[in-house]
Order: structure tokens, then sequence, then C-alpha cells
């Protein structure tokens, strides 16, 4: 890649340029971003998985440039105006707005005014006008003043550096305004943006969550939106550019120069900046809008699982009954039901043998309840039943269950069930592993994010896969157990592979060894090379296929073993033995001490889980329902959702409450995902009780958490 977008990754990341240069170069080679970060640290001087992806996104949005600025200068130069100094400022520009500025003034374009004016023949009195050599302009006639002032305004409009200039003046200085449509203040809808219905705030400083909003309010017809600023301080900047370096003209001649001003501004200028810089606004606002959908969907799929445990699942519901399934402790269904403990059927004590009856004949050891509509009875139901010794109970969020059972995926499993059952089966799972069972969904079904449906989707895409990824690639995936959806997002895999992988294990029985991944069809070194480090086999023969250690660096901790004077099993699970070794002895040309150092720690903790332990939780039994909470409550909640502007919490009841990012502690808080974090259960005070608009509001302040 270019030394001028390499040199500019560097600066940005404030890392040394060939790391960057390195980091691309492994890209180049097919390597991802967890291999990348977890195996090639010497190659790129420890970068962390953030900043290796941050290296990739600008790498591939620089690609793009690359292909724009060869397009726009196959376009000027076959219209033969492509001049040393403009291809040189193109070529030399990172920035992409400033290189359709460049572009602007060679960019085909309809008939505007100023093209018209030059079909009559009025650029050369415009370029008078516009060098301010034009000493009597009142000789002219009014036409040819009129059609030269409109050439001016074009070239005035298309100047890179009043562009610039404007663009920084709306950026730090302009007020973004929201007004309500005449006619519109009552609908109903539109009661939901009332906030913006005689709205300003300064452009720099407003919230995205609240662009986001408004936003979404213009799209759906409730309001009107402009970015103002002072037209005095916008004349002020064009005029240094219309006058710099040049003589001074008669007054006459200014006056020209000043009308093409104004009218380059009000017509030309103002709406296409004004539309420039609520774009780039609402840019910035999606990717604060999809750094916090991304940390939530992190702390989701990372939520510590009940693991391979017996399990019966249930699907609430009141008049359609409760859909029961038993699973397997690999998550393989068993047996299905339905219970009718709750009105209108109120078959409460059929219902409670029949749990019964399910929990002793398929030994179960724990329960998942759907959080939906009628958990929270469901719950206390299960909880009066004399269940054996040591079998817990847990509420599992029902987000995108409904979404999974009509899904491909779902059909694929269970083609021989309706979706009730797969719904059941899919809480069941999410239970017993939540990373291997979320990844079936698509994330915007999970319901953590904030405005996703309204931010550049291609972008939240992209940052949503790299979550996905690196949830997976750190915890590791069992290459005997996970099914092809959870395999595509293993390092270097994808799908078609992942499908070979599972066609490969049912004809063949469980992979015995990483090494035997090299005999499933159209996997080759270089995916082996991605893929191996991060695919456990819990049961081999060699210990380190249940480690993090790549199959690369094998030798390496065989020949640690051998000067240990132990074998390799010994040496792995003696942590006496590897205390005695001197890391600095294995340092060499390939092998760096932040390799041995990662080798040493994921020998120590082979096989563990990183995510934890699951807790069961409880809420109130003094609520039931809204209409049961009172302000003073301090109410036991699990976070559900963090956005920049709050937390939701789950009460146990139908709505959710909101810890505004007022509450949350007793100092100004800045960014929420700093102070909560999703699944974290935590105690809050309850401070407001909407019963007309179903809203709670709850505070930290106070609370010790």
């Amino acid at each position: 890649m270019n030394k001028l977008y390499t040199d500019y990754i560097a600066s940005q990341l404030q890392t040394a340029a060939w790391q960057v240069e390195h980091c691309i170069e492994l890209f180049e080679e097919g390597a991802t971003v967890p291999f990348i970060s977890r195996y090639r640290k010497e190659r790129t001087g420890a970068l962390d998985e953030v900043q290796v992806a941050a290296v990739r996104h600008y790498y591939l949005r620089f690609a793009e440039l690359e292909k724009r600025k060869a397009a726009i200068l196959k376009s000027i130069g076959e219209q033969g105006k492509l001049t040393p100094e403009l291809q040189a400022a193109i070529e030399g520009e990172v920035d992409a707005q400033t290189v359709e500025d460049l572009y602007l003034p060679y960019r085909p374009k309809r008939r505007t005014r100023a093209s018209i004016a030059r079909e009559k023949g009025y650029e050369p009195l415009a370029l008078k006008l516009w060098n301010m050599t034009l000493d009597h302009p009142e000789r002219e006639s009014e036409e040819a003043l009129a059609g030269a002032r409109d050439i001016v305004a074009e070239m005035l409009s298309e100047s890179q550096p009043v562009r610039a200039s404007l663009r920084d003046l709306y950026q730090r200085w302009g007020k973004v305004v929201s007004r309500v449509v005449k006619g519109k203040e009552e609908e109903t809808d539109a009661q939901n943006y009332r906030n913006y219905f005689d709205f300003a705030e300064r452009l720099d400083r407003i919230p995205s969550h609240r662009l986001l909003a408004m936003l979404r309010a213009r799209e759906q017809g409730f309001v009107t939106i402009r970015v103002e600023v002072n037209p005095d301080h916008a004349l002020e900047r064009m005029s240094r550019f219309a006058y710099e370096k040049k003589r001074r003209p008669s007054p006459s001649c200014r006056e020209q120069v000043e009308v093409s001003m104004e009218d380059a501004y009000k017509r030309l200028l103002h709406p296409s900046i004004e539309n420039e810089v609520l774009a780039l606004a609402k840019e910035k606002a999606d990717i604060e809008a999809i750094r916090v959908f991304g940390d939530n969907l992190r702390q989701l799929l990372l939520a510590p699982p009940v693991g391979q445990k017996r399990t019966l699942a249930i699907d609430p519901g009141f008049r359609t009954g409760c859909k029961v399934v038993c699973l397997d402790a690999q998550g393989s269904l068993l047996h299905n039901d339905t219970i009718y403990p709750h009105p209108p059927v109120n078959e409460k004590m059929a219902a409670m043998r029949k749990i019964s009856q399910l929990v002793e004949a398929y030994h179960i050891e724990v329960i998942a309840i759907g959080n939906g509509t009628a958990g929270r009875e469901t719950e206390a139901f299960i909880q009066k039943i004399a269940l054996p010794e040591g079998v817990r109970v847990y509420s599992v969020s029902e987000d995108g269950a409904s979404v999974y059972s009509a899904s491909e995926v779902a059909r694929e499993e269970f083609p021989d069930y309706d979706v009730t059952v797969r719904g059941a089966v899919s809480i069941g799972r999410r239970l017993m592993d939540p990373l291997a069972e979320l990844v079936k969904i698509d994330p915007k079904s999970i319901g953590v994010g904030q405005y996703q449906h309204d931010v550049d989707q291609a972008l939240l895409k992209e940052r949503l896969d790299e979550t996905v990824e690196s949830c997976v690639n750190s915890v590791g995936i069992n290459l005997n157990t996970a099914s092809s959806w959870l395999l595509r997002y293993v390092s270097g895999i994808g799908p078609v592979l992942a499908r070979n992988i599972v066609d490969y294990r049912t004809e063949h029985g469980p992979f015995s060894s990483r090494e035997e991944l090299l005999r499933v069809g159209r996997l080759g070194p270089k995916v082996f090379e991605q893929s191996a480090g991060f695919l456990r086999i819990p049961d081999a023969a060699n210990p380190l296929d249940n480690s993090a250690v790549h199959p690369e660096r094998y030798t390496l901790v065989e020949r640690m073993a051998a000067d240990a004077g132990v074998p390799v099993d010994r040496f792995i699970s003696d942590a006496s033995v590897r205390e005695g070794v001197d890391l600095q002895r294995y340092v060499s040309g390939e092998v760096g001490m932040p390799t041995l150092t990662d080798i040493m720690t994921e020998i120590a903790k082979r096989g563990r889980d990183p995510r934890g332990a699951i807790s069961v939780f409880e809420f109130s039994k003094e609520i039931q329902s809204i209409e049961d909470v009172q302000v003073g409550m301090v109410l036991p909640c699990i976070v559900t959702n963090v956005t920049a502007f709050g937390a939701f919490v789950d009460l146990g009841i139908h709505e959710h409450g909101l810890i505004h990012v007022s509450q949350m502690a007793d100092k100004y808080v800045s960014d929420p995902s700093k102070i909560l974090k999703v699944h974290q259960q935590l105690e809050a005070r309850v401070v407001s009780v909407d019963l007309d608009r179903r809203r709670i509001g709850l505070s930290l302040k106070g609370l010790n958490r």
C-alpha cells in the first residue's frame, strides 16, 4: 500500500509505520484479524485486536479511495484538463471529501446557469471579474454581467479552499435546528418526537442518539431539519479567497463580485455544505451508535454459559400454554410437550406432574425459562414444584428466539417441528452456551442496539461481524460439538468449509487431532494455519490440541518439556515445572518474548472457559406489574441494553426500567458503557413511575454496586 496511507494510519493509531505495513502485508497474505493479533505479534509489534481491526478498516477504505482516484484522474484526463499540479494534489490526498472537492469543477454535470452563460460566450468576462481586472463593468450589458456573475458564483462554489473553509465553519459553529411540520403536531406517532418540535443545538455538541432521533423524525415526516450559521461569517470567509493575492478592484467591480458571492452562498454553497455536514454528523453518530451496539453484543455473546448440562427449557405462554422441551448435554432435542399452568386453562396440578416426570425421566440438571410473556408467572410456578436437589432454575432472555425459530437454520436443524418447539430449544441452548446459540441469529434482532435500523447498514454489518468473529475466536470452539453456524466464524473457515467440517465429522466420527482437519475437503494448509489455534479437542491424545497454543509451536513446547526433563503432559499439568523455565533461552528470529509468554499463559489455563461461571438471579417478589412499583423501592434488576443516554434494565415485569446517564453515579458520566455492562446484575432505586406512558425511572446514586 502507498506509503502516504500507511503513514496516515500510523499517525491515527499512534503506532510505528512499520507495524502498519507488516499488518497490511499479513492481510494481503490472507491472514485474519484474530490470527494476526494472536499469533503474529512479532510481525506487528504486538498490535492488539482492536488496533489490527482498525488497520484493516483503514486498509479497505483506502483501497476504495485508490479506485476512486483512478476513475477521477481518468475522467479529468479524458477532458484534457489534467495538469501535473492537479494530479499531484489528488494523488497526495487521504481525505475522500477533499478528493471530491478537487474533482468538482471537472465532474460532468447537467446544464447550469453557469454552463448556459459559457455557451453564450461570457466566460472571458467572468474571468476578468474573477481576477478583479474588470475596471468598468458598467460598460457591459446586464445580460453579460449576469452571465459572468453566474460563472463566478459557480467557480466559488467549486473552489476546494472555499468549500473546506465553509465546511469547517458549519462543523464548528453550526446549529442543527428542527421544527415540527405544520399539521403533524397532534399525530400519535409524532408524540414520540415532541422534544424536537422546536429544537436547536450546536452540531459539534449534539449527542449521537439525539441526532439520530431527529433524523428519524424527519424521515417519518414529522419535522424539518436545517443547519444554521451566521451568513456574514460565511461571506467573510469566502471573501478571503475571492480577494486573496488579487489587485484592489474598482468599487463597481467589487460590487459585482460581492453579488456573485452572495448568490454562490445562498443558491449553491449553503445547500451543498448543509447536506455534507449533516451527512458527516450522521456518519459520526452512526459510528458511535455502532460502537455501543458492538460493545453490547460482545457482552451478550460472552455471557457465562451453564455448560453441557441436561436441560429442560420452557417457552412460556398464557392462552396457548407453555412449550416444554428436554435437551441432552449436547443440546439435542429429546422430547417436547405443552403444559397449561396459567389462565384461561389453569391445569396447574397436571402441569406440575408433567414437569416432575420430565425432570426425573431425562435426569434434568437445569431449567431455562424464557423471560417474555408469562415468564415471571412460569418461574413462580416452577419454584413451587419440589425439584430434586441441585436442579437450578434460570430466567433466559427471549430476544431473537422468535427470529431464530422461523429462520433457515432452525428449519434445517428441526425440519419436523414447528416454531414453538424451535423457540423453546433456542431458549435452552442459549442457557447452555449463549455464544454457540446467538451466532445463529441476526445480531440486529437480539435487542441490544441503538437506532440500528437508521445507521449505515454496511458499516453496522462490518462491526457486528467483527464482534462475533472476535468473540468466537477469543473463547475457542470445540471442534467436535460446534455447529456449522458457529464454525463459520472461526478464523479462516467461512460457511462452505464449516459445512465440510460438519459433514466430515458426521461421516468419520469425532476428530482425534487438529492435524486431522487437513483431511477435510478444500481445507488446505493456509486455512489450517489460520484456524487451528482457535479449535479445541478436549479428549485429544496431544493435550495441546485442547489449548490456544498453535500447532506451529508444538515442537517448541516439546523442546521446553525435554529441556525440563519431563513428558509434554507433565509439563502442561505441573505449574511448578513451568516455573523453572527461562523463556529467554527460546527467543529466536521467528519467536519472540510475546509469543513465548502467550504459550505459557495458554498452557496454564488449558481447557478453561474464559467466560466465567453463571449465577442464579431472583427478581423482587414484591412486584408483579408496573402498578406494584413505588418510588423509593430498591429493586434487583439485570441490564439488558446500554445506550449513549442510559441503560435499560429488566425488573421481572413487562416494562423495562431506564437508568438515565445522569442517574448512574454521583459524578458526571460521559459514557454509560464505562459504568454498566449487558447482563450485569445490580440493585437500583425507583425515582419515577409514569403509569400513562408505562415508564419506570431508576437511579444508582448512593447505592453500592
